[in-house]
């Protein structure tokens, strides 16, 4: 089993393709908190960080769009008062990739 959290993000682009379901079973073990979600018809990553207060909740999204910028690979941010929803899914390709699920990992390990 690859360590996801110490893995770097590689450039998709348009046409590659998206995990297939066995893919997506294989690395999904490693994300117990993380709930693959359709919406649009496009598979997503998604979990939701609890946090005591807002104020934690915003250094938490701060931290999470440094290491996005860092990898290039950006997720959907909605910071409300005790809680931060991550989705990530690649654009490009509109659907799952390995990148997502590394980022989900880093996120992991940013929260703990």
């Amino acid at each position: 089993m690859i360590n996801l959290a110490s893995g770097k993000c590689v450039a998709c682009r348009a046409g590659e393709p998206t995990l297939t379901d066995d893919e997506i079973a294989q690395l999904q073990p490693q994300l117990p908190d993380w709930q693959v979600k359709e919406v649009d018809g496009i598979q997503r990553l998604e979990r939701i960080f609890k946090f005591k207060n807002f104020a934690q909740a915003l250094e938490f999204t701060n931290k999470i769009g440094a290491v996005a910028e860092e990898e290039n690979h950006h997720p959907l941010i909605i910071t409300e008062w005790g809680k931060v929803t991550l989705q990530f899914w690649t654009h490009s390709i509109g659907g799952l990739h390995k990148n997502d699920f590394i980022m989900a990992a880093k996120s992991d390990e940013l929260y703990q």
